[in-house]
């Protein structure tokens, strides 16, 4: 009887390949985070909602806010509405909008005290960092998007499109009127994300969310009352609530977009000093216990 061999399967005794997630696993988690939350959402439903009640108020009204700026055609001029929304929105609504979910997104880990679980071996402070960062910065976008989309639409349909009286006195045209309105709406979002990330700092530096969430505001309730002090012309253009201010030049006639330009600089100053600072603080923290 001849004898058969049998050949013995090669067994491999390395250790197994460990699956590390890719750059993006952190970002797609905190979005997946972002949409479960009802805080965001309900954000997300009064940015629809609330322009719509406030156009029907203002337009409902006998006599006009004459005392700012467009307020005096606000109930004959979907235009002109829409940027008197605008010039409170700057003032008071934008810094809370964003901060809502920046002021929450690290000091929430601290709250429940998460860090552990969060920070992997797969998963490196750095990376979740800039996947919260992002997220923030995204919700900033979406938000103002949102705002500014229901408060134009609703201002238009309900009041009117008719051409636009500059703040020299020009007459503007519908479709010009409409795209400058856009473009001011627009020009928000620089300082905006300066205020996300100056939410996102204070988060950080506070771990807790009510300061993340409030402190923000107060902060730029302050700078727009500093703003509004004679004698502080060297100051004005260092302080993060001025870029709401430069959609002005849009209106004039001629045009200037100088503040714009100053805005710019002055939001990413503020982007790049509170997310540096954030950034140190974060890689420097102790979360051994939580």
């Amino acid at each position: 009887m001849s004898a058969t061999t049998t050949a013995a399967a090669p067994v491999d005794t390395s250790p197994a390949t460990r699956r590390h997630p890719g750059a993006l696993a952190p970002l797609r988690w905190e979005i997946r985070k972002l949409r479960a939350q009802y805080r965001a959402k309900a954000v997300l439903i009064g940015a629809l909602v609330l322009p719509v009640i406030v156009v029907v108020v203002i337009q409902g009204q006998s006599r006009p806010p004459k005392d700012t700026l467009f307020g005096r055609f606000a109930t004959d001029n979907g235009f002109a509405l829409s940027l008197l929304v605008l010039g409170f929105a700057a003032q008071w609504v934008l810094p809370l909008l964003t901060a809502v979910v920046a002021g929450d997104i690290f000091a929430s880990e601290d709250q429940h005290g998460t860090w552990k679980t969060v920070l992997t071996r797969s998963t490196s402070r750095a990376q979740l960092f800039w996947a919260k960062t992002l997220t923030a910065c995204g919700f900033a976008v979406i938000v103002l998007a949102v705002l500014a989309t229901s408060t134009i639409v609703s201002s238009v349909l309900i009041v009117g499109h008719q051409p636009l009286t500059g703040l020299s006195g020009q007459t503007i045209p519908a479709a010009e009127a409409l795209r400058l309105v856009a473009a001011s709406w627009a020009t928000m979002l620089p300082a905006m994300l300066g205020f996300t990330c100056l939410a996102i700092l204070l988060s950080v530096w506070s771990r807790n969310p009510a300061v993340g969430i409030a402190a923000p505001v107060v902060i730029g309730m302050v700078m727009q009352l500093v703003g509004a002090l004679g004698g502080v012309e060297a100051i004005r253009p260092f302080l993060l609530t001025t870029p709401f201010e430069a959609w002005h030049g849009l209106f004039a006639d001629p045009r200037f977009t100088g503040p714009l330009t100053e805005g710019l600089i002055t939001s990413a100053a503020w982007c790049a000093v509170c997310l540096g600072a954030a950034f140190v603080m974060l890689r420097r923290r102790d979360i051994t216990g939580g």
